[in-house]
């Protein structure tokens, strides 16, 4: 008997005990219910071969076009998620109320790897047909369910992870299951919440697409949650009558179920009509404006629109009608001034000549659509690697455009006024205290971004200030009680890895969730595809048009590694046209990257000559191989790890790059350091 049988009838064996022993399943134990119904309503065997299940073609299609709606409102929201996931070996998976994947988002290889299996779109993974997995004990749970490895039914997938929740329809009904399968089991909590935002994000999108000639009503008891994730949402007819809501107004209406609700009126909720709050809503810009329950027990804040489509549109009210996705309404923004639109348009003009590389412009367009509504954006990249540049270019294509870009290093400002930095304070707050006073950078922002870099050094109890600052949408200064409303768009940035920290217990669980809206990855500069045009903006903008490149001079500036990304592109360029003083960039007015080439660490002369010693040679048992470029630079910073004692801190100072871009580069680079606690 081969290993993989013998693990095979293991696995089987502790599920007939654990099931056959008289256990009670748990209620709240989806994965021992799911166990109990394979065996004894399915009658499936955990020691048989568990044979992918497809539909047929035409069948497929079939389904497919009864759930053309949803999957045209999932299509861009599944890729958002996968985006943000960053693994390569997951799919983000939807499925019909059969357990039938009509759409998938993954990478080719993993595709490849996961298609014998069943997971490919056609594949069923009902409960009934494939036992216990997350999209089919969604679909007989109703709810969200993790299923971890060892925890499916059959052995064929225990090396898998799946996350589900189920995606509603305006009716109330599970319309689809969206689904997260990988390899990894880390983090399953956090994979769950962005799965329900996710669905959430869907599902509003669908009353969008259904209700298109209905009146959208956003409401919620707090304002500054209005137009965002957690915002109850209805669709109203012309006469008043409420034709759809979302998970969120049921909740905060105290309604359980779509029937308590559909075809009432919203003089029977709230004490005002669709006309009046049509018109207070317009007179307001749009702003949420305040209202009541018909029993004036809660007090909510309200926005009422016009219908996105034609009036004379027929409602599409059907579970199974199929039309194409309708993008929502445009939410409210500032009114832009001409010189402002001008600048936003210049400035979109720029950024794509700048980010050309294929990665930085999807990046840049997924800001832009999340930008939109008011979703925080996270930007996570290696030290010196233009996330500051990035955001401004998110900044100028965002509602808030025409506001002021606040920049705040949280790593460069020292704990004792990173808090009057941001909050700000009144005359004779403290000791040394401005005598006018000073407003902090959330005030500054207010209408506006506010861009924290460096997000992960921000001390523990200032994180709990920020994360009150983002839910209230209000700032106290220090030494004062007066509060202050603000409304920004919030841009973070972090080279470090921030689930890490959470873990580590140094960054707020709660915080990492608020921040990371959407979490885009910006690629190094060795990385990216439009090395050589970033090289001339770079230069063009340091020498003012007046240096050119020589041919040798290119080569070596595309050959190099830039372990300090565009920062140290900048620098070098900068005392390169300063050498040149306006002749043609030439190799030798590149000192830094000779000594680069020729394995010398970039230090200053020492005062005595010493011999130095090779570099070594690359081992030939690495696991991966190198490059040759990459061989040159594990032999420089083997180099410059031996002349500093192998002191990570030193070497981080000599190369300017922080000390977790340092470990980085040597893990990738096969080094082994001690790493510090």
């Amino acid at each position: 008997m081969t290993l993989t049988m013998r693990e095979a009838h293991r696995h089987a064996d502790r599920i007939l005990e654990l099931v056959r022993a008289g256990v009670q399943p748990q209620a709240n134990d989806p994965v021992a219910q799911s166990w109990s119904r394979c065996l004894n309503e399915y009658r499936l065997d955990p020691a048989r071969p568990c044979e992918p299940s497809f539909v047929a073609r035409v069948e497929l299609e079939e389904r497919r076009a009864r759930r053309a709606d949803v999957i045209a409102c999932a299509r861009y929201e599944m890729t958002t998620l996968y985006q943000q996931l960053a693994d390569p070996e997951a799919a983000v998976v939807l499925t019909d109320t059969d357990g039938v994947i009509v759409h998938m988002v993954s990478s080719p290889e993993f595709a490849a790897e996961a298609g014998p299996l069943g997971l490919r779109v056609g594949g069923t993974w009902s409960e009934a047909a494939m036992g216990t997995n997350g999209m089919g004990t969604c679909l007989a749970a109703g709810g969200p369910v993790s299923v971890r490895k060892e925890d499916h039914f059959f052995n064929e997938f225990t090396q898998l992870t799946c996350s589900a929740v189920p995606v509603y329809d305006p009716s109330g009904q599970i319309a689809a299951v969206l689904d997260v399968t990988s390899r990894s089991s880390l983090m399953q909590q956090h994979l769950l919440v962005l799965l329900g935002m996710t669905a959430r994000m869907i599902e509003n999108r669908l009353i969008d697409t259904r209700y298109g000639n209905a009146h959208p009503l956003h409401f919620h008891s707090r304002p500054e949650f209005v137009y965002t994730l957690h915002e109850g949402k209805l669709a109203v007819g012309d006469d008043g009558r409420i034709l759809a809501a979302n998970r969120s107004a049921l909740f905060q209406l105290g309604l359980q179920s779509m029937d308590d609700i559909r075809a009432r009126r919203i003089e029977d909720f709230f004490q005002t009509s669709l006309e009046d709050m049509l018109q207070r809503s317009n007179a307001s810009s749009f702003h949420p404006v305040v209202t009541y329950r018909a029993n004036a027990a809660l007090r909510f804040f309200a926005v009422a629109r016009r219908p996105a489509l034609d009036a004379k549109a027929p409602v599409l009210a059907g579970p199974g009608v199929s039309v194409p996705a309708v993008e929502a309404p445009p939410l409210p923004t500032p009114a832009a001034r001409p010189a402002a639109r001008a600048a936003v348009a210049a400035t979109r003009q720029a950024a794509s000549a700048t980010f050309i590389d294929a990665r930085l412009v999807a990046s840049l367009d997924t800001a832009r659509r999340v930008i939109a509504r008011q979703t925080p954006v996270l930007l996570c990249g290696e030290t010196g690697s233009g996330k500051e540049v990035f955001a401004r270019a998110v900044h100028e294509a965002s509602p808030h455009a025409g506001g002021a870009f606040v920049a705040v290093n949280c790593a460069s400002l020292p704990e004792t006024l990173i808090e009057s930095e941001l909050f700000g304070y009144r005359a004779g707050a403290f000791t040394g205290a401005q005598r006018t006073g000073r407003r902090g950078k959330i005030l500054q922002a207010d209408g506006g971004t506010l861009f924290l870099d460096e997000i992960a050094d921000m001390p523990l109890e200032l994180q709990a200030r920020l994360l009150r600052v983002l839910d209230e949408r209000q700032v106290t200064p220090l030494g004062t009680e007066e509060t202050h409303p603000v409304d920004f768009q919030l841009i973070s940035a972090s080279h470090q890895h921030l689930p890490t920290r959470v873990r580590e217990g140094k960054f707020r669980e709660d915080l990492y969730y608020r921040l990371a809206g959407i979490e885009l990855n910006l690629p190094p500069l060795r990385e990216r595809h439009d090395k050589r045009e970033l090289i001339q903006a770079v230069l063009a903008s340091e020498a003012g048009g007046a240096a050119s490149l020589a041919a040798d001079a290119e080569r070596l500036l595309m050959e190099h590694a830039w372990p300090g990304n565009i920062r140290q592109l900048r620098h070098v360029l900068r005392s390169a046209a300063a050498l040149a003083d306006g002749r043609p960039i030439t190799r030798e007015h590149l000192p830094s990257l000779l000594h680069a080439l020729a394995s010398t660490p970039v230090l200053a002369a020492p005062k005595a000559a010493a011999p130095v010693t090779p570099a070594p040679a690359v081992p030939e048992d690495l696991p991966v191989k190198l490059n040759p470029i990459q061989a040159n630079e594990r032999q420089v910073l083997l180099q410059l790890l031996e002349q500093h004692r192998w002191n990570v801190s030193n070497v981080a100072k000599a190369l300017d790059v922080s000390r977790n871009t340092l470990y980085r580069k040597l893990h990738k680079l096969h080094i082994e350091v001690s790493h510090p606690e």
